[in-house]
């Protein structure tokens, strides 16, 4: 049974208001609008107050315990009220104080591996459930207004996205990786919940994209998740998504072809949701390298001619630089070490190294088997022109799996064994895909996020606990403190009263870093 619970507790100068629409429009500031703070997914914010100069005083301004699972999400910061989530879970806190206002709870069925956060339309909150509802809640109590399903949990399905608000339309997408289900990105009324559109991962048989399957009975098989936030171009009116891995995911028996629109970069009319173009850094996946990593959004110089860009760090191991109005194929270059692909065909797309494949007795891969990063957030420093993204490196042992039948075993066809890895934070010359410097950390994998800001500074955390603020020129440490737990979210920043704070989630508690108050 659902059942909701919530708790008031606000001082009366603490109320959550409507959100500009033209907040998403803008640089983060005083207000983090959407789950990247704004449409590029570049994590930037231009607040200085906090600097290399003087980010050796930072310390800790509150902290919130949620006394629930690990947080993953990334707060909104809207006129002074702090929105997060956890599986189940929706919270608004005083931004300032970290005081609670109240605490949305609704019990569910489901996969409750994580929970990336709430979209704001207006006065209203939105949020996917692990049994794959979106429920729309008033921002100023916490009721609820609406409960949507979008998807059946009894199939696999779940939602683990935040959602993403463009023009009056909330984009939610799919998660689960279980056989059999197809995925999709859909638009809906934020009044009402009723779908606007859907576009499906897979293509209809007869559609284009469907003759890079070899039947229907391929194409039943479903894949193509949807389970990351992704950006969106104003002047074009082009949603740009990250898509996942077909089925069965480690066996290329029954699915030969490049399997669109799965492990693929698509961009969307945001109005229809059709298809303007697409490109596929994994063509015929069969290690379980989702694409669908941050699609991040800037305007800069390359090959000296001013562009419209779009860059991300595959989980490949391969910085994909395209064109994002038309979809062109501008640049690719390796991040970490790899061998899973022989070379590049002229589209800059990986050809897989059969060598490699999953083999029934194994195959050994220079890679990790999370792949070389996966759903935490990178980011883009304008300044420095350099792209951030957390990154593991190892091997791991690939094996296929047959049934009695010879054919693949399970959704997964397969098995992956992971030996040995090591933690990177990567810096990539956007203009080149040379790497300028990387972090190494001890044996291990990290999964935080990163921010950089105009105050030259790149925040994010290792794999020893330790929340790090780097020189984002060269990756130098200026301030780190370890809170006794890992960092798991996304750090975002904003200014209230003329202060900075840098909040970040660390195992279950929120934290608030600030410099002291002057007296």
């Amino acid at each position: 049974m659902k059942w909701v619970a919530v708790v008031l507790i606000s001082a009366s100068s603490v109320y959550a208001q409507a959100l500009d629409p033209a907040a998403l429009l803008q640089p983060a500031v005083d207000t983090w609008a959407s789950y990247n703070g704004d449409y590029s997914g570049r994590r930037y914010s231009t607040l200085t107050q906090i600097n290399s100069s003087n980010v050796q005083s930072l310390g800790m301004a509150w902290a919130f315990q949620t006394h629930s699972t690990t947080l993953k999400s990334t707060p909104l910061e809207v006129n002074g009220v702090l929105y997060f989530t956890t599986p189940d879970n929706v919270w608004a806190i005083d931004a300032r104080s970290g005081r609670s206002i109240w605490h949305y709870n609704r019990p569910s069925q489901g996969d409750h591996i994580g929970q990336r956060g709430v979209a704001m339309y207006k006065d209203r909150l939105y949020f996917g459930t692990p049994d794959a509802h979106l429920v729309c809640l008033n921002a100023r109590d916490g009721k609820q207004i609406w409960d949507k399903e979008i998807a059946d949990v009894h199939f696999g399905y779940y939602i683990s996205i935040a959602p993403l608000i463009v023009k009056d339309r909330v984009i939610i997408g799919t998660s689960g990786d279980q056989a059999d289900i197809p995925h999709f990105l859909e638009a809906l009324d934020p009044e009402s919940g009723k779908v606007i559109w859907r576009w499906e991962s897979l293509p209809k048989p007869g559609a284009s994209g469907s003759e890079t399957w070899p039947d229907e009975e391929a194409l039943t098989h479903g894949g193509g998740p949807t389970w990351m936030t992704g950006t969106y171009d104003p002047d074009l009116n082009l949603l740009y998504w990250g898509t996942g891995n077909p089925h069965p995911v480690l066996a290329r028996i029954g699915r030969a072809g490049a399997n669109l629109y799965t492990c693929s970069i698509v961009a969307l009319n945001a109005d229809t949701g059709k298809l303007v173009w697409y490109y596929q850094p994994s063509p015929h996946d069969m290690h379980d390298w989702d694409a669908v990593e941050t699609p991040v959004l800037f305007d800069a110089e390359f090959e000296g001619r001013s562009r419209k860009l779009l860059a991300q760090a595959s989980r490949n191991g391969y910085f994909f630089l395209l064109d994002r109005a038309t979809g062109e194929h501008l640049l690719t270059a390796p991040f970490v070490q790899t061998d899973w692909a022989a070379g590049l065909d002229s589209k800059g797309q990986p050809i897989p190294n059969k060598a490699k494949e999953p083999q029934l007795d194994g195959a050994l891969v220079n890679a990790y088997e999370e792949g070389a990063t996966n759903w935490m957030a990178p980011s883009f420093d304008p300044e420095t022109k350099l792209f951030y993204v957390n990154a593991q490196q190892g091997f791991t042992v690939y094996y296929l799996t047959l049934n009695a039948n010879q054919q693949p075993e399970g959704h997964q066809g397969g098995a992956a064994s992971p030996l040995w890895s090591k933690a990177l934070l990567v810096a990539i010359d956007y203009r080149t895909g040379k790497v300028r410097w990387t972090r190494e950390e001890e044996e291990g994998a990290a999964h935080p996020g990163i921010l950089t800001t105009a105050g030259h500074l790149l925040i994010t955390g290792d794999v020893s606990g330790n929340l790090l603020v780097l020189d984002p020129e060269d990756g130098r440490t200026l301030w780190h403190v370890n809170p006794g737990g890992l960092l798991n979210s996304s750090p975002m920043t904003y200014e209230l009263d003329g202060r900075q704070y840098i909040v970040t989630g660390v195992d279950s508690v929120l934290y608030a870093w600030a410099l002291p108050k002057v007296q």
